[in-house]
């Protein structure tokens, strides 16, 4: 029997979504983006710094989010990103297709293994 991996590579396109959908939380740091992600899906969800700071920067160029430097509690500076109203309108947009396309696959799955039976 195979022990399924403690983390998992994000189907392309994944990283932008749940980067989003974190900003539109509440502004924070890149490092903390990282933790809490992390920290929600159960230690599956693991992005290293040379994933997630290409992706925030592709997101700013792209007017997804904006940055902003400020102090983090800890007294460092660091740069905290926002959700704009551009990024708002895509996440919506992309959280239902994620959500329509995860339904079919589940609906898939249970066909598959009905079939199995």
């Amino acid at each position: 029997m195979v022990n399924p991996s403690p983390k998992s590579d994000l189907p392309q396109g994944t990283l932008d979504l749940l980067l989003l959908k974190i900003v539109a939380v509440q502004p924070t740091h890149g490092y903390a983006i990282a933790q809490r992600l992390q920290q929600i899906s159960g230690e599956i969800v693991q992005v290293p710094g040379g994933s997630l700071y290409p992706a925030l920067h592709r997101l700013e160029n792209r007017g997804l989010v904006k940055s902003q430097w400020k102090e983090t509690d800890n007294g460092r500076d660091a740069k905290f990103y926002r959700l704009t109203h551009k990024g708002r309108v895509h996440l919506n947009a992309q959280a239902a297709s994620w959500r329509r396309l995860a339904e079919a696959v589940g609906l898939i799955l249970s066909l598959a293994e009905e079939g199995a039976r």
